[in-house]
């Protein structure tokens, strides 16, 4: 298993960095950039998946890691409820709500993959070792 010096090599933080793009592309287009308030929104509430990600491993902590996770996966359901809302007011395509809805199910998903295995695994975090780096043991996540 890879070890995992900070959040940047977390796969799912990659993946929630990509989300955030994404969604800043689709609010920089069409009518929706001119509601201000919804696009700030959701452009705001999808970043804070991956910003909880991150501040979560830089606790340094398992079990604070592990809150920020569950931080970061409820995060994943106001984007998500926020992309609706630019559906209903035919803001954006049938298509790019189903692309986005996905990648953030995903995100979801491998969040809860990721909080089990923290949940089982011995490792106490960074704070608790001697050793200057963070090990999660995996590379999937």
């Amino acid at each position: 298993m890879a070890k995992i010096n900070s959040f940047e090599d977390l796969e799912v933080w990659q993946k929630a960095r990509e989300f955030s793009l994404a969604i800043h592309k689709v609010t920089s287009q069409g009518a929706l950039t001119k509601d201000y308030s919804l696009k700030d929104q959701i452009n705001r509430s999808s970043g804070l998946i991956m910003d909880n990600i991150a501040e979560g491993f830089e606790r340094g902590g398992k079990k604070e890691f592990i809150q920020f996770l569950f931080v970061a996966k409820g995060s994943c359901g106001e984007p998500r409820s926020q992309l609706y809302r630019a559906l209903d007011k035919k803001y954006i395509t049938q298509e790019e709500f189903e692309e986005l809805k996905s990648i953030a199910l995903n995100i979801s998903k491998q969040l809860a993959g990721f909080i089990s295995y923290l949940k089982c695994s011995e490792i106490k975090g960074q704070k608790y070792v001697n050793e200057p780096e963070m090990f999660y043991g995996t590379s999937n996540l």
